[in-house]
């Protein structure tokens, strides 16, 4: 028995489509399909052609979607997707040809075909069935979809020399692509010739914007002349204004942030908590926690139009003198002065404390300090006993840290991967790593889900001691749970081949000792 080959289907079917029976032939193609035909850009062009030829444009985008899902070089397809082009100016539905003419831009740029976008918005005025505002539009919309920002700012120009106005849409997501991917001085040149226009940023585009002048390009300049643009917008909230401004400036000039704050004074626009915490914070960091301190006296004082601290502004300022070693001062306001004011601290700021006090190698303290804590009602989270663990170890009380781990934190139940991370850390940073090891293990066992970072660090722990065959075997375990080893994890096993390895004298391996405690884990065979 004969079968018709494709060459019979697609001549059947562009004889269908000739005549105008096009669904017809859209049925022969199902049926070419269904016995193992490979239908070919002579099939779909015809399907395409006709139902353009009968007005149904719509149709003819679905049959080009189900095309490229199916097979097609990009020179096929833009054949098919120009022959469509060129029926949009026959249909009189004007919604017909806006939503063809959207499947038809999303194609080209799905296909990777820019440059017919940027021809089709030459060509735009030969198209009287398609509105130019929209067209224009979509193919911006589009192109920052598929991450040509640069060329959809190219259809901006074209927009505005044929006296075109982009939305304010448009601009938004031009500028903000632009500025994500490193080409924050096009978007603010585009800013302004927008604005020029009428064009006021959203605060989302203004706050991703300052941030890259001020951090990347650190242009003061232009981050005021963005300011004062946001500033003359109608309906602002300008102390939201100022405080994403001030948020930005770099730590290590002062006088901006004094200066941004006497013109926002000056200009009669009332500071809030968050704007005063921005101006505190940014001394703190800079060392010059004395100036901070006069703010907060000044707020204590109700010298800003009656705005009082909160706690934010009591745990900034002891995060600052805890910073410069000024213990007892952080103390005095953790334990005096905001009882005083009314404040009852919360664990975020009990948790910087503890940070503070441990990077000064002042453990006694830290865990006197969440004795307190403790005893005054406050429940610690993770955060606190990652910071309790890992910094009793890096103060060489690893035993302690053992003991916590036993005493406190394993039966709350309060305990996640960082904590873990800390623990596995601490061990092995200490010369322990066979009991980093057996920690995490007995983890597993107690059906604790450890995750890349928890096993990479054991990896490390290998690698920096020499055990090339127990770190491959972490990694041999840690894909019998499920994790896939990262990046990280074979950049570390590559230093182990790279580098001399130096033992230190404090640890108490033994070369066998992973194969000896975990007889069961996987080998792995370079």
């Amino acid at each position: 028995m004969l079968k018709p080959c494709f060459v019979n289907f697609n001549r059947l079917i562009h004889q269908f489509c000739t005549g105008l029976r096009v669904r017809v032939g859209h049925m022969l193609l199902l049926k070419m399909k269904g016995m193992g035909q490979w239908p070919n850009v002579v099939t779909y062009t015809s399907l395409i052609d006709g139902y353009c030829g009968i007005g149904e444009v719509g149709v003819a985008g679905k049959v080009f979607d189900e095309m490229s899902e199916w097979g097609g070089s990009a020179f096929e397809s833009s054949l098919l997707v120009e022959k469509m082009w060129e029926h949009m100016d026959e249909e009189d539905d004007v919604l017909v040809n806006h939503a063809a003419f959207t499947n038809l831009i999303n194609s080209f740029c799905q296909a990777g075909l820019f440059k017919s976008v940027f021809d089709i918005a030459e060509k735009m005025p030969e198209c009287k069935n398609i509105n130019d505002g929209f067209a224009y539009t979509q193919m911006i919309d589009s192109l920052c979809r598929y991450g040509r920002h640069h060329g959809a700012s190219r259809i901006v120009y074209m927009m505005t020399k044929r006296g075109c106005v982009p939305s304010s849409v448009s601009y938004n997501s031009i500028i903000n692509g632009l500025t994500k991917n490193g080409g924050y001085l096009r978007a603010y040149q585009l800013l302004e010739q927008a604005v020029e226009a009428g064009y006021t940023p959203s605060e989302t585009t203004y706050k991703i914007l300052i941030e890259r002048l001020c951090l990347e390009e650190y242009d003061l300049v232009k981050a005021k002349k963005l300011l004062d643009i946001m500033l003359n917008k109608e309906g602002v909230d300008k102390a939201r204004v100022y405080n994403c401004a001030l948020s930005q400036i770099k730590t290590d000039v002062s006088t901006e942030l004094l200066n941004t704050l006497v013109t926002m004074l000056e200009t009669r626009c009332h500071p809030d908590v968050v704007t005063l915490n921005t101006v505190i914070n940014g001394f703190c960091k800079m060392g010059k926690v004395d100036d901070g301190i006069k703010v907060l006296n000044d707020m204590v004082m109700k010298k800003f139009n009656f705005c009082t601290p909160d706690s934010v502004t009591f745990t900034t300022i002891i995060s600052g003198l805890l910073s410069i070693g000024r213990t007892k001062e952080a103390l005095d306001i953790l334990f005096k002065l905001m009882p005083e004011k009314g404040f009852h601290p919360n664990v975020i700021t009990y948790n910087v404390v503890l940070r503070g006090l441990f990077k000064l190698n002042l453990a006694r303290e830290a865990m006197n300090v969440f004795k307190r804590m403790v005893d005054g009602g406050v429940d610690a989270d993770c955060t606190t006993h990652a910071i309790i663990i890992g910094g009793l170890c890096e103060c060489d009380r690893i035993d302690e840290a053992k003991v916590f781990w036993d005493d406190v934190v394993w039966p709350s139940k309060v305990h996640d991967s960082f904590v873990y991370s800390a623990m596995v850390k601490g061990l092995c940073c200490g010369g322990k790593f066979n009991e980093a090891c057996d920690f995490a293990y007995e983890l597993v066992d107690c059906g604790v889900r450890l995750n890349v970072v928890n096993y990479n660090i054991l990896v490390e722990g290998a690698c920096k001691l020499g055990l090339k065959k127990d770190a491959y075997q972490i990694v041999g375990e840690m894909r019998k749970n499920g994790l896939v080893p990262d990046a990280v994890t074979w950049r570390i096993i590559d230093k182990l081949h790279k580098k001399k390895v130096i033992r230190t004298v404090k640890s108490d391996y033994s070369d066998n000792h992973f194969q000896n405690t975990h007889p069961n884990a996987p080998l792995i065979v370079l």
